[in-house]
Order: structure tokens, then C-alpha cells, then sequence
């Protein structure tokens, strides 16, 4: 049974950074196979693409409202897929999502496992 598991949400001030974990198990489960993704949900909105790792670690993409703010990144010998989060706004206040998908395509769709998420809050 694969498990996607976040953390590091909390509360942050205005214009500071955080980091978010995505951290994944389950027998033969590897980054090297999964394109992971972050979503998020802000109160009242609807779930809005954040980001996107392929699996071959090459390709990224970022939502125009993060761009330039955030960076996903990867630790194949954890497991584990980082957002980090800069100069954030109190917009960028949601639930945060990760989610695998097989194969190389970064397609915000097809999903196959998903985690169940972390609130980030940023506060002015």
C-alpha cells in the first residue's frame, strides 16, 4: 500500500518562507517511477495546480501564481519531494496536496495516490 504523507505546514508571517514535505512509502514505490505533484485548496476556492516534479527529476512546472516563489525539489534516498515556499502571501493560504502519478508526464491528472494533505496559513 503506497502512503504519501505531509508535513511541515503551520502558521508563517507575511513574506516568509516555509518548507513542505511529501513523503512517500510502500513496497517497490520509487520516485524514479512516479511524477509527483502539489495541489492546493484555499478556503472557499476550488483546488488549484501548484507544481509538478517528473520522475526522471528533469521537468517542472509551476502555477503563473507561485512562479518564481516556490521550488519543488526531490531526495530520491528519502522518498521525499519538497515545496519550498518564498516571500508568501497571505493568498498562498490553503490545504497542500501531494499526488503521484506513474510515468514521466507531468498531467495534473490520471492521479494515483494522493496524500491527504497539510494547511499552510500565512498570516499579515
Amino acid at each position: 500500500q503506497v502512503q504519501l504523507v505531509e508535513s511541515g505546514g503551520g502558521l508563517v508571517q507575511l513574506g516568509e518562507s516555509t518548507r513542505i514535505s511529501c513523503a512517500a512509502s510502500g513496497f517497490g514505490f520509487t520516485l524514479d517511477d512516479y511524477s509527483i505533484m502539489w495541489f492546493r485548496k484555499a478556503p472557499g476556492k476550488g483546488r488549484e495546480e501548484v507544481s509538478c516534479l517528473s520522475s526522471n527529476g528533469r521537468s517542472t512546472n509551476y502555477a503563473d501564481s507561485v512562479k518564481g516563489r516556490f521550488a519543488i525539489s526531490r531526495d530520491n534516498a528519502r522518498n521525499t519531494v519538497y515545496l519550498q515556499m518564498n516571500s508568501l502571501k497571505p493568498e498562498d493560504t490553503a490545504v497542500y496536496t501531494c499526488a503521484a502519478r506513474s510515468g514521466r508526464l507531468c498531467i495534473y491528472d490520471g492521479i494515483d495516490y494522493w496524500g491527504k494533505g497539510t494547511l499552510v496559513t500565512v498570516s499579515s
